[in-house]
């Protein structure tokens, strides 16, 4: 089963100085929707810490869509992920297609 994203465009792009991936609409005017905080373990592992989606964008497919992109750019990265995210957590059990990525910190 393949997730269900949002079908408004979006843009997710990371933000390495706040430590997190930022979700944005991509039509004019482009919003911030949310993010999804994470921790640096190593070279190849970030901690996927919290999943935040601002409270107009909630209940519209913004977090799974967040999370769909971040985790299929870690996956074509060669990355790993500590998930202490609850949403993230929940996610992974309804997509077990993405448990491979999961590493033991």
């Amino acid at each position: 089963m393949q997730p269900e994203l949002s079908s408004t465009p979006v843009t997710v792009v990371k933000n390495p100085g706040r430590e997190r991936f930022e979700i944005f609409t991509a039509e004019d005017p482009v919003e911030f929707a949310g993010f999804l905080g994470y921790r640096v373990i190593d070279d190849e592992t970030l901690e996927l810490q919290h999943t935040i989606i601002s409270e107009g964008f909630s209940r519209r497919g913004f977090a799974r869509t967040l999370v769909t992109t971040v985790l299929d750019q870690i996956r074509d990265e060669g990355g790993r992920i500590v998930p202490t995210c609850s949403y993230v957590q929940d996610y992974l059990k309804r997509f077990p297609q993405y448990a491979d990525l999961v590493t033991q910190a």
